[in-house]
């Protein structure tokens, strides 16, 4: 049951122009089903990514790579991306790379493209062999119904757990000129921030720059999918897109100098954490939406170790679900983050606004009733104040429950 999870109106995800489209039913996994998608991009668009760090990586993640690193070094530029849901094409050695490869070439034949110029993408089950044969056999229907203006159909097209599509849009005035962007997301457990944590694509009308772009993928990765964490696992097909069309008017984007590009990243940011939220909100079995904020750090990094031992713990994470203030859990995360010189005796724990622990130790203003109260809700704040400088950062969790047992215990059958 996701958790607050809005409802979202497919007619207000705007198309972006120089981008479609489409999808088909190939039975990768299970009939009837939406589970190829391919997206379509005009020339003279860039495209940027970021991809998990699980030395495990799927064979689409490394020809992702691969064919990257050469559209970013004068190459022909990325013109498509082919996505297939149930098969993760992980853990299938070098057959599993012959069928990834195989795959651009079967788009780059029917789409008249180099296979250089497309970016495969699988998610599903891991250490089995992809269905070729299905996969290719579903692009021709893919092709046939591109439009722009598909992004919610094609949000369902990469669930594989989810129980809802994500998908989330915007317009933006920058200098005076309109700038529309869509994406979609897909990811509901094997969630860990490590770059990039699930499936995203954002697709957005300015013209930017290939080497402004690939700063900025990492920039928002940084501020939104790698800031969400449900269960600690880091999957093997992680991947977040970003694509500038180049069809807006506003001016080219060729400095991270500029208030244009300032603009832009913000706006990105934003859209990308809803992105990112919206994972969380439809994690495996999650009754409870949580934040996590941990401030008064020395640096960003040990703010995020902080609130990602918080966000990890299943001892946290249980007892939320339970709403039981067994609050003592946290300040045990909060010791083993590993900020080996932490003095916890200045540190500060809030439950919403109830002042929980202080300077180290439990308040003596604290009613267990008032922690209770907070933990029943299904949206709730974490706040550790540290007490050693002005750094922080925010991480976003789910509880764990006794359902996401189940459904992993199910996935395959």
């Amino acid at each position: 049951m996701a958790v607050n999870f809005p409802s979202i109106d497919p007619a207000k995800l705007h198309p972006v122009a120089g981008v479609t489209l489409g999808w088909a039913e190939a039975h990768i996994r299970k009939p009837n089903r939406k589970d190829v998608l391919v997206i379509r991009v005009d020339e003279g668009a860039t495209v940027a990514g970021v991809f998990t760090l699980n030395r495990f990586c799927a064979a689409p993640v490394t020809v992702c790579r691969e064919h990257l690193a050469v559209a970013g070094k004068g190459g022909k530029g990325i013109r498509a991306l082919v996505v297939n849901t149930g098969n993760a094409n992980a853990g299938t050695g070098e057959p599993g790379m012959v069928v990834a490869r195989e795959t651009c070439a079967e788009l780059a034949r029917l789409a008249g493209l180099d296979a250089q110029q497309i970016l495969p993408f699988s998610t599903g089950v891991i250490l089995e062999p992809l269905p070729i044969d299905r996969l290719k056999a579903g692009l021709p229907a893919a092709l046939a119904n591109q439009q722009a203006a598909h992004w919610f159909d094609v949000a369902q097209a990469i669930m594989t757990t989810d129980t809802l599509p994500k998908a989330a849009s915007r317009q933006v005035t920058i200098d005076g000129h309109t700038v529309t962007m869509s994406g979609i997301s897909k990811g509901a457990g094997m969630i860990k921030p490590n770059m990039a944590t699930m499936l995203g694509f954002l697709a957005f009308d300015a013209k930017v720059a290939q080497p402004v772009l690939d700063q900025l993928v990492k920039h928002v990765a940084d501020r939104s999918f790698n800031c969400i964490t449900i269960d600690g696992d880091t999957s093997t097909n992680d991947s977040f897109i970003l694509i500038a069309s180049g069809k807006s008017s506003l001016p080219e984007i060729t400095s991270t100098n500029s208030p244009a590009y300032a603009a832009l990243r913000d706006a990105v940011t934003d859209i990308a954490q809803e992105l990112a939220q919206l994972i969380v909100r439809d994690g495996e079995g999650a009754t409870k939406f949580m934040t996590v904020t941990v401030e008064g750090g020395k640096d960003v990094a040990e703010c995020r170790q902080i609130a990602y031992a918080i966000g990890h713990s299943p001892l946290v994470k249980t007892a939320f679900y339970a709403s039981d203030p067994n609050l003592g859990r946290i300040l045990a995360a909060i010791g083993y983050a590993g900020v080996t010189d932490l003095d916890v005796g200045k540190i500060d724990l809030y439950l919403d606004d109830v002042l929980v622990a202080k300077a180290g130790g439990r308040n003596p203003e604290y009613k267990e009733e008032d922690g209770q109260r907070v933990m029943k809700k299904s949206e709730i704040l974490i706040c550790v104040l540290l007490g050693r400088g002005n750094a922080q950062a925010t991480v976003w969790t789910c509880d764990l429950s006794h359902d996401y047992v189940s459904i992993n215990a199910d996935y395959r059958s």
